[in-house]
């Protein structure tokens, strides 16, 4: 297989991951997953996966615009601002990211995914919950309110500041 080409924050049109696997090696070493991540026969395509994965989940969702129209991946991005503010000598701004760099964020995010992907599907085909199931005299009924489809809320949520909304999910109660 080609060697994996990481996005380095200049837009390359071939990038096929945020990350790179001695980078994302070195993250999961940090975190304790050192075993799991060596375990992986091909860190290159569990990246390559992720990366996929992470362009077709968030690609609407993120804050700012592509760089370049050329570019393979999501990153690098232009008019990216994210929040909380920067507290100036005059006022309050928001923080602007480079367009020349993929945030660590999405990079660590991106190594995540791919320690998922390298054992299970991140996109899996949909199947609806199971509440009850009748074989014989024995019924299924389906449950209406769960997802049909993993969430992952770790990686969401460390992707909030980049994306729309803030990418966490609000539930509003009231009392």
């Amino acid at each position: 297989m080609a060697a994996l080409i990481v996005e380095d924050g200049t837009a390359k049109p071939d990038a096929d991951s945020y990350i790179s696997a001695a980078d994302a090696a070195a993250y999961h070493i940090s975190r304790g997953n050192e075993n799991a991540w060596d375990a992986i026969e091909d860190p290159d395509a569990a990246l390559r996966k992720a990366t996929d994965y992470m362009v077709q989940t968030y690609r609407a969702r993120w804050k700012g615009y592509r760089k370049d129209g050329a570019q393979a991946l999501d990153f690098p991005r232009t008019w990216l601002y994210l929040e909380p503010f920067v507290h100036g000598v005059v006022g309050t701004y928001p923080f602007l990211v480079s367009d020349t760099i993929v945030p660590e964020e999405v990079k660590r995010a991106c190594a995540e995914y791919a320690l998922v992907a390298a054992s299970t599907p991140l996109a899996p085909n949909l199947e609806r919950g199971i509440v009850r199931e009748r074989v014989g005299p024995l019924e299924t009924e389906f449950d209406r309110t769960s997802p049909e489809y993993t969430r992952y809320r770790a990686m969401d949520m460390a992707l909030s500041p980049y994306l729309m909304g803030g990418g966490a999910n609000v539930q509003l109660v009231r009392s």
